[in-house]
């Protein structure tokens, strides 16, 4: 029946119950207590029969959400899909307990209640005692949806009192699942077993140098793995070595609510958050080795985040970001293989370091037997040598002779501007009387120690680079050197192969026993190699060789 058609039947003085109606319900309970789906049964059981007992309605199966909060429609499936149905036109009216139960938002109550009134569907909010099909409905929904959206809006307050009151009575709030640690009633206990493997971790950062995907494959080498029996995933490494608990510091304010309705959050920066000591949290790592491992993270995350390509970062190793599978169009990454004989750099596939064998069975290349192909090569250019002498010292000379740039310094400068900061953020809490003064006091004075380090550091950062710029490349000795180097007698240096060589491709066809390259070198030629590592036999192919037009030569 259209709208208009109930309403004139409404002005006639004829009562909702009188018209012939197909009539649905809807109910909703925000958690999944025990107590709570009792209450949906008895509503489910009063809408079925009460809508049953009106003789001029009929009754279509009602609409159930269990365990959504009313703040928002979008993850209520029953909901959406009685919007649907009605759209479709499988009922006239629905019924529901009150505007709570249809949505806290002003917004979508008033949105969906017209959204149904223009595909002729009312809404009887029974507590509220609001038809959508009386014409003054809408302004009285206006009113009360404003009520219900207060309340959550409230409700969002209590729970954040309820969580600083817990955080002050010595709960300690977050995730569960903490590993190194078992939490039972809001109180850490160290799980020795776990602890001991995030000790590891932390030793292998700081003390060993190893990166995350490194540490991840370490662990699966001395036969640790995850909770769920995988090898660490990286991010969880990154978590681990990152979160202040491990020190016994409380870490909070990380994010704030954008909206209490949508609950969208937004990520606080580190000056921001507020950490301090906190005896009710045990610490497995010690203090010095937690600061240790995240001094050296933030630096490698600023380098990562200043050469996006990860070129410059990389390239502390000769042969860093040169050499590629032709399989997968990828980089080569350098490994350290240990052995009684001693410690080996090898190069293997991107895809085979994350998937192993089965994911590529492209052939490893290690760097001596790079070396001792382009030693090979490097003869057969030797008319060329001035060339390729200029060659070597323009790249000398277009990369800084301050590897550092003044990044340690600017990031000195950023951790002494979030001590600042956090100092701030205490003196705020201080005065507001959230923080006693005896622990703002210790707090403080944990700010003012840590700023003497740093400043500390910056005195000596600032006199290292006052060195640094007094000291010159000699370029002439260089070239003395580098004149030397090219008589190839035995075997090449690293550092001067990798500064000819433009790329090395490991082709598809390469074997463990048959490693077969493309390598491309600066100065235009290219070649083909076939290497069989067990036998030492090398076999080279010139493919091309073009005579670029040679450098302005630097002094």
């Amino acid at each position: 029946m259209e709208v208009r058609k109930i309403r004139e039947q409404l002005r006639m003085g004829r009562s909702i119950y009188n018209l012939p109606l197909r009539v649905t319900f809807y109910a909703r309970v925000s958690t999944d207590l025990d107590a709570q789906l009792n209450s949906l049964e008895n509503q489910v059981q009063y809408y079925t029969e009460w809508i049953q007992s009106r003789p001029n309605w009929t009754f279509v199966p009602g609409y159930i959400d269990e365990g959504i909060s009313g703040g928002t429609t979008r993850k209520r499936e029953a909901f959406n899909r009685m919007i649907l149905d009605a759209q479709a036109g499988l009922f006239d009216f629905i019924i529901t307990k009150e505007i709570s139960r249809f949505s806290r938002s002003t917004l979508d109550s008033i949105l969906y209640t017209q959204q149904l009134l223009e595909h002729n569907v009312g809404v009887l909010f029974q507590n509220d005692n609001i038809n959508t099909f009386d014409s003054d409905s809408e302004f009285r929904l206006v009113v009360m949806a404003g009520v219900a959206q207060d309340e959550i809006r409230k409700l969002s307050q209590r729970l954040k009192f309820g969580f600083r009151q817990a955080i002050k009575n010595g709960h300690v709030l977050g995730n569960d699942k903490l590993y190194g640690y078992d939490k039972k009633d809001c109180v850490l206990t160290v799980k020795e077993e776990e602890a001991r493997l995030v000790r590891l971790i932390f030793h292998l950062y700081a003390d060993e140098g190893l990166g995350t995907r490194r540490i991840s494959q370490r662990l699966l080498e001395l036969g640790y793995t995850s909770r769920e029996g995988n090898a660490f995933n990286t991010l969880t490494i990154r978590h681990i070595l990152t979160n202040p608990k491990y020190k016994g510091w409380y870490c909070g304010n990380k994010s704030t609510s954008l909206d209490y309705r949508t609950k969208k959050k937004a990520l606080l920066e580190e000056r921001e958050w507020v950490m301090y000591p906190d005896p009710r949290i045990p610490a497995i790592v010690p203090e010095e080795l937690w600061n240790r491992a995240n001094a050296l993270y933030k630096r490698r995350s600023g380098q990562m985040m200043q050469h996006t390509s990860g070129a410059t970062f990389h390239n502390r190793y000769s042969y860093s970001g040169k050499i590629f599978c032709e399989r997968h169009n990828v980089v080569y990454h350098r490994q350290s293989l240990r052995s009684s004989k001693g410690s080996k750099e090898v190069w293997q596939c991107k895809v085979y370091r994350s998937g192993g064998r089965a994911a590529c069975a492209s052939a490893q290349v290690a760097s001596a037997e790079l070396d001792a192909i382009l030693a090979r090569i490097f003869p057969r250019l030797i008319q060329d040598k001035e060339r390729i002498v200029d060659t070597v010292i323009g790249v000398l000379q277009s990369v800084p002779q301050k590897a550092d740039d003044g990044q340690t310094r600017k990031w000195l400068e950023g951790e002494m501007a979030a001590i600042h900061a956090k100092k701030d953020k205490l003196l705020e809490l201080s005065i507001a009387g959230v923080l006693p003064v005896g622990e703002f006091k210790t707090r403080n004075d944990s700010c003012n120690a840590q700023l003497e380090i740093l400043q500390r550091q910056m005195e000596a950062q600032k006199a290292e680079e006052d060195a640094a710029r007094n000291n010159t490349l000699d370029m002439e000795q260089i070239r003395r050197f580098l004149e030397g180097e090219l008589s190839f007698c035995e075997k090449i240096n690293s550092n001067l192969a990798a500064s000819i060589l433009e790329k090395a491709v490991v082709k598809a066809d390469s074997t463990r026993r048959k490693i077969h390259l493309g390598l491309f070198l600066k100065l235009g030629q290219q070649y083909e190699a076939v290497y069989i590592p067990e036998k030492t036999s090398l076999r080279i192919t010139c493919l091309r060789n073009i005579t670029p037009k040679p450098p302005t030569r630097r002094t």
